[in-house]
């Protein structure tokens, strides 16, 4: 009788030793590992700070040469994206309406110059790309003209959060239908341009698909969480207040999208995704 209880934990070590090492040697610790070794969270911290350094200041330049109806969009979109409300929002639109100075002194060549710095963004944003798809830097030449494009359709992009996020009047659902269509078509199109076309199409897809919904799903929960956020940070720590807690979240957007883009290499890079790719290939048109 003593036997039969020492046998039976026996077996249920050694069943909880073949789990554990299910667990080292699965897919879950092979994506765990690739994620760790393409430093995803410095990718993502250096994302942030240059979009909080390069890319807010062109936003604040178009701003201030925009009309009045497409200042009212970009304040509206901001809105949408991360919920602003009360003090915190009049803050903001107390911003756009001090880019009259700018458009004064700074005139087309300071637009231009805001401009060129901005694609430090773009050669970030191309620089994670190319350590998730273990491609070469592409040649400065080959590129800046990626980078300027890229930048353009990203604050076009902006700008229709708004009207986007609301369904263009179709309603909540539609919305969130318009939204996760979008973002993963920017996705999708941002790889292939800033790789210089040197992945598949077909190849994208599933880290679009990823970043697409993982950063509108974490917008639609910011709307909940970052205006509360930032109220309190506004009357803890004046004006500064919401831009540590901007500039939290904007590391929280991007460790999503780049987390999503590297899981995507890898889902492309299985055998199961590649024998479906190649039986859609098949039995697709021509």
């Amino acid at each position: 009788m003593a036997g039969k209880p020492r046998a039976g934990r026996g077996s249920r070590e050694r069943a909880a030793g073949r789990f554990a090492a299910g667990l080292r040697s699965g897919t879950a610790a092979r994506l765990l590992s690739r994620l760790s070794a393409l430093n995803i969270v410095e990718g993502s911290v250096r994302l942030a700070a240059q979009a909080f350094l390069t890319a807010l200041p062109l936003l604040m330049t178009v701003a201030a040469f925009a009309p009045g109806w497409m200042q009212d969009l970009l304040a509206d979109s901001l809105r949408a994206v991360l919920g602003m409300r009360g003090d915190t929002l009049d803050e903001m639109r107390r911003v756009f309406d001090a880019t009259g100075t700018p458009r004064n002194t700074a005139g087309a060549v300071g637009v231009v110059v805001t401009l060129l710095s901005a694609t430090a963004f773009s050669r970030a944003l191309q620089a994670v790309c190319e350590r998730c798809w273990h491609v070469p830097r592409a040649p400065v030449r080959a590129a800046i003209w990626r980078w300027l494009l890229w930048l353009v359709v990203w604050l076009a992009f902006l700008m229709l959060q708004a009207p986007l996020r609301s369904g263009f009047g179709g309603g909540p659902v539609t919305g969130l239908v318009l939204s996760l269509l979008s973002a993963t078509l920017l996705w999708w199109w941002s790889q292939h341009l800033l790789l210089g076309g040197r992945i598949g199409w077909r190849s994208l897809l599933p880290g679009a698909l990823l970043a697409g919904a993982g950063t509108v799903l974490l917008s639609r929960a910011a709307r909940l969480l970052v205006p509360t956020a930032m109220e309190r940070s506004l009357d803890e720590f004046g004006p500064l207040g919401p831009v540590f807690t901007f500039l939290s979240w904007l590391i929280a957007v991007f460790l999503v999208a780049v987390s999503g883009l590297a899981a995507g290499e890898y889902v492309a890079s299985t055998s199961w995704y590649r024998s479906v790719a190649a039986r859609v290939r098949r039995e697709g048109p021509g």
